[in-house]
C-alpha cells in the first residue's frame, strides 16, 4: 500500500513537471469591470493592480483582482507596496475569496507597454509563480469602440536569453529569437456564472442597437491617429539611435582589428630579427595590450522593444484607417440613398 502510494505521489511530480503549457486565460465578467474602471478613473495616469485564481491544467482561472494604490514620490514604494498586498491577500483569504496570485494587470496608453521594466517584471514573478500573465488594458484604444484587452506572457527562449543578459547577435541567431519571440499573447475566454448570465439577460434592452454600436460609427478619429502617428515618429527615432550604436561598435571593431594586424605585422618583424640574431621570439600575443582587449557588443534587447512597439503602432493605425475608411463608404452609401 505505501509502495502504490509512493508511486501515485511519483506519477504526480513527473506530471507536474512537465505541466501542459498554458492556452486560454480565462477571466470572469467582474473582474474585466474591475480592471476597466480602475483603468478609467485614473486615465490617462498609468495603474497597476494584482490578479488573483487558479492554474488548472492548461487554463488559468482569474476571479479576483485588486488595485495598487498610487503611491508619492518620497514614499517607501517596496515596502509599502509589499505590505499592502499581503495584508489584501490576508483579508481575502479570511472570506474565503481565491487569493492565489496569477499576476497582474496594467494600464497603457496607445499599446506603448513594451518595455524594459515590464519585462523585469515578469521575471519577478517568475521567481515565485511559473506560470504568470500580464492583462494589459488600453483605455484610449477602447473608446474607438473595441475592448483593448490582452494578456501576455514571456516565451521561453526569451527568458533563457534574459536571465544571463546575453543579447549579443551571435546568441540571437543561436537561439533563432526576434523581435516578434518576446512576448507571446494568450486568449483571453470571459465566463460568467448562469446567475449573472440570466440577470445580464433581464437587463438587455428591447432595442438591439446600444451606445457601444453608435460609438462605433463615430467618424472623428483625428486626435488618436495623431498620437498613434506621434508616438511612432518617437520610436523611429530611438530606433534610429540604437542603429547608431551599433554602428559605432561595427567601426571600433574593424578599428581595433586594423590595429591588431598592425601590430601582428610589427611583432612578426621583430621576431624574425631577434631569431637571426639568435634571441628568443616574443609572442605574437599580448594580452595586456589594450588593442586585444574584446569591445562589449551593445545589448539588443532595446532595438527588439522598439521594434516591437513601432509594428504594434503599424497595426493600430493600419486597423483604425481600414475602419475610418468603411465607415465612409458607409455614410457616403447613406447620402446616395
Amino acid at each position: 500500500m505505501a509502495n502504490s502510494m509512493a508511486r501515485s505521489f511519483l506519477q504526480v511530480a513527473a506530471t507536474e513537471e512537465v505541466a501542459s503549457p498554458l492556452r486560454v486565460v480565462q477571466i470572469e465578467g467582474l473582474v474585466i469591470l474591475k480592471i476597466i474602471k480602475h483603468c478609467k478613473e485614473f486615465s490617462p495616469a498609468l495603474v497597476t493592480g494584482q490578479l488573483l485564481g487558479l492554474d488548472v491544467g492548461s487554463v488559468l482561472e482569474v476571479t479576483n483582482c485588486f488595485p495598487f494604490p498610487i503611491r508619492e514620490e518620497d514614499e517607501e514604494i517596496e515596502a509599502d507596496g509589499a505590505n499592502y498586498q499581503l495584508e489584501m491577500m490576508r483579508c481575502l483569504r479570511e472570506v474565503n475569496v481565491d487569493n492565489n496570485t496569477v499576476g497582474w494587470y496594467q494600464s497603457t496608453i496607445l499599446g506603448s507597454y513594451q518595455t524594459v521594466e515590464l519585462i523585469e517584471t515578469f521575471m519577478n514573478y517568475q521567481e515565485n509563480i511559473r506560470r504568470c500573465v500580464c492583462i494589459i488594458y488600453d483605455p484610449s484604444r477602447s473608446n474607438q469602440g473595441v475592448l483593448a484587452l490582452k494578456a501576455l506572457k514571456l516565451s521561453d527562449s526569451f527568458m533563457e536569453l534574459y536571465r544571463p543578459n546575453n543579447f549579443t547577435g551571435e546568441k540571437l541567431r543561436e537561439k533563432n529569437l526576434s523581435w516578434v519571440d518576446i512576448f507571446e499573447e494568450i486568449p483571453i475566454k470571459v465566463s460568467n456564472s448562469a446567475l449573472i448570465s440570466a440577470f445580464m439577460t433581464e437587463l438587455e434592452s428591447d432595442t438591439p442597437v446600444t451606445q457601444c454600436d453608435y460609438d462605433r460609427l463615430q467618424l472623428s478619429t483625428k486626435p488618436y491617429m495623431e498620437r498613434n502617428v506621434e508616438f511612432l515618429i518617437e520610436c523611429m527615432d530611438d530606433l534610429s539611435m540604437e542603429q547608431q550604436k551599433f554602428q559605432f561598435y561595427y567601426r571600433s571593431l574593424s578599428r581595433q582589428q586594423a590595429q591588431q594586424q598592425a601590430w601582428l605585422q610589427k611583432r612578426r618583424t621583430e621576431n624574425m630579427a631577434r631569431k637571426a640574431a639568435g634571441e628568443e621570439a616574443l609572442p605574437e600575443e599580448d594580452p595586456s595590450n589594450p588593442i586585444f582587449k574584446p569591445i562589449p557588443e551593445p545589448s539588443r534587447l532595446e532595438s527588439f522593444l522598439v521594434t516591437n512597439q513601432i509594428a504594434n503602432y503599424c497595426n493600430q493605425i493600419n486597423g483604425v484607417a481600414g475602419q475610418n475608411f468603411n465607415r465612409l463608404y458607409l455614410m457616403k452609401s447613406l447620402h446616395d440613398n
